[in-house]
């Protein structure tokens, strides 16, 4: 992570908000401003300290939930990543999102969470202005018949799902033990096949995980 991240947690349960605070307020690489309960003191907050990133719930006490208080944030704030925490792994959620209309955002469900290593990457990736989603959302998912990821190999699947949980070439070129030249390759091809080699990198990031999550259905 390049420079302390600068972090405001909204969470209207006390103990998970301590639990988080406590737990990233010890890595050195995140700096924890300020905590809320609720999606109007989080505003306000944003307006305040300016952050790099806002981890928010998705279910907030008050007349404001968790994505109407994200949506208020990034129209006065698009810079500020946010990751919304949830215990609903319905992709539906993720599609509430205007994702292909501002960047930073992810998407982790509560049961994640104890896993330090993939918050700090979805903090990460949003300040970075990429999109990450929980991999349990992909999890026991196929493709549907006849869609476009149907049309890709099974490494290319890998290397997309990778994209869509946030991780650049070198990580995915770690992960899947290949050279960072083969996962440039392997993302080159999977652009021409799903339309995209006429996007920017980043929005052909995302627009690729959004079909990719599209084109999934359930194995059972």
């Amino acid at each position: 992570m390049t420079g302390t991240t600068k972090l405001i947690i909204v969470e209207d349960e006390a103990l998970f908000r301590e639990l988080m605070h406590r737990t990233l307020a010890n890595d050195p690489d995140i700096e924890v401003l300020g905590e809320a309960e609720d999606g109007e003191t989080a505003i306000c907050l944003v307006r305040e300290l300016r952050p790099d990133v806002v981890l928010m719930d998705i279910e907030l006490r008050g007349e404001m939930d968790g994505i109407e208080a994200a949506l208020t944030i990034k129209n006065e704030s698009p810079e500020v990543g946010i990751v919304i925490l949830s215990i609903h792994g319905d992709r539906r959620y993720v599609s509430s999102l205007p994702l292909e209309e501002s960047k930073g955002w992810g998407y982790l469900l509560k049961q994640t969470v104890p896993d330090l290593a993939m918050v700090k990457h979805a903090i990460e990736g949003v300040k970075a202005g990429i999109l990450v989603l929980d991999p349990a959302l992909m999890k026991n998912l196929r493709p549907k018949k006849g869609s476009l990821i149907a049309k890709l190999t099974p490494r290319q699947r890998n290397v997309l799902e990778l994209i869509a949980q946030g991780y650049n070439n070198a990580a995915i070129a770690k992960r899947l033990n290949l050279s960072k030249k083969s996962v440039e390759t392997y993302i080159n091809v999977i652009y021409q096949e799903l339309g995209l080699t006429d996007e920017l990198d980043i929005h052909a990031r995302v627009k690729a995980s959004l079909i990719y999550l599209q084109d999934l259905r359930s194995n059972n």
